[in-house]
Order: structure tokens, then sequence, then C-alpha cells
């Protein structure tokens, strides 16, 4: 495992293109309405021709939008994600109870991410939780330069693994326990679904490139990808299939 340091992890600003502009991928929270972010991703994917890490330099989520996009700053394909979303996604969704729910979405971060730190993203991330005391955000970052203050003892994602952060992300209280997080610092925290703060996340990411970036907003671009309107009882439709050679 990768020896964990304040120095460590993607640096965002390091990654900007030669033009300059910082490009901020944000990805909202919406359950099983991930799949519709998946199926916008795929099509993004297949038009840039490369993997979506290496085009944007910050790639925010929440909840649901924060399991996909820590899979893409580790750099799996959109179709990979699809993959597991199909076979993962129901079997958490279909479980009775809080508790139920909770251990699965436990077991489906440990197989999916193990103990992989913020260390080994590719690009800069955002994962946004929300404290369940003071019902203020909890942003799991990547690089140091993303840090908006306390430079001297920031450390990627507060030392957490990605299953830890993504699991307090994706914690919609009541329907799912609160998870607590130890810091590398010691520190316990109880932490809830960041939807209950920022279902859409863009605004923290415009944040980082502004004040801790300090990028001018025109030096900005910005692809925030909601999860639609779902009617009640509508059938939710199918991603389309992959081409057999993508």
């Amino acid at each position: 495992m990768a020896e964990q340091d304040s120095s460590a992890g993607s640096s965002a600003a390091a990654l900007l293109k030669k033009d300059g502009i910082c490009r901020v991928l944000s990805l909202d929270g919406g359950g099983g309405k991930g799949f519709y972010t998946i199926g916008v991703l795929r099509e993004i994917e297949g038009l840039i021709g490369c993997p979506l890490y290496e085009k944007f330099d910050l790639i925010f989520g929440t909840s649901t939008g924060a399991i996909i996009s820590s899979l893409l700053a580790l750099g799996k394909s959109v179709n990979k994600i699809n993959a597991l979303y199909e076979e993962h996604v129901p079997t958490v969704m279909q479980r009775k109870g809080r508790g139920e729910k909770s251990a699965a979405l436990a077991a489906l971060g440990e197989k999916v991410f193990g103990d992989t730190k913020f260390t080994a993203m590719k690009t800069g991330v955002g994962i946004v939780a929300t404290r369940w005391v003071i019902e203020r955000p909890m942003i799991f970052k990547t690089s140091i330069e993303q840090a908006h203050g306390r430079m001297g003892t920031f450390s990627p994602g507060f030392g957490c693994t990605v299953s830890d952060a993504v699991q307090a992300s994706c914690s919609a209280f009541p329907f799912f326990d609160r998870k607590t997080v130890v810091t590398d610092k010691g520190d316990r925290i109880e932490l809830i679904d960041g939807g209950y703060c920022a279902n859409n996340p863009t605004l923290y990411a415009i944040a980082d490139a502004i004040m801790a970036l300090n990028l001018p907003p025109e030096k900005i671009r910005v692809v925030s990808v909601g999860v639609g309107v779902y009617p009640a009882g509508a059938e939710a439709p199918k991603c389309p299939a992959p081409a057999k050679d993508a």
C-alpha cells in the first residue's frame, strides 16, 4: 500500500491543459438513477475517445455520483462502471431494512475499492458527504492544491479509504445507517449522504477551481450531469449495450 503523505495524490493544477482551462465534471446523487448518468458519460467518453480522467481536472460526485466519480478517477472506463452497476446496485437497493442495506453497501465498497486510498486517483477528486452533527459538508479530496486552508495538515481523503468515503457519501439516513470514518488524525466523524448538503456538487468544484487553484471564472468549464426527473410508476430505460469492440 502506498505511504500516505501531504504531498501525495494527483495535483489538479499540474493536470491543467496547456490552454490553462480547468475542466470540471460534476455528478449528482440519485441512487439507482445513476444509470442515467452512466448513459451520458458513455456518450461523452465516446466523443473524446479516451478515459474521462485524462480530460477532466476535477471530478466531483455525491452519493451515486460519488461511486461513479471515484471509479472514473481510478481509471475505469464507463462501460466497466456500467457493468459494475448492473451487477451490484440492484443487490443493495433490493435489501430490506436499514441494517441490511448498509451491510450490502459496505460489502460492495470493499469488493469494488478494497483498501484503495485517494493517493491512487489519477486526477483531482471531490467526494461529498455530510457531517451528521453539524450538518456541514465533508469533502474527500485528492490533491493538496485543492485545499482552501490548513495546507500543512492536508492529507488526501483525510487518510480514509475510497471505500469509506464513498459509503459515507451514499449513506442516505434513515434508509441507511450513518457511516463513521476515522481520519489519519484519529478523529471519528459520523457522516450521512452528501445529498443532504449538496446533491449537485458543482458549486464545491467551482470553489476549488476559484479559491484553491486561483483561477478566474473564465478559465473554468463545467459539465454537470444530473439524473433527470423519474416519473412515479415509470420503468427506467436501459442503457444501450456497448459495442462489441468497446
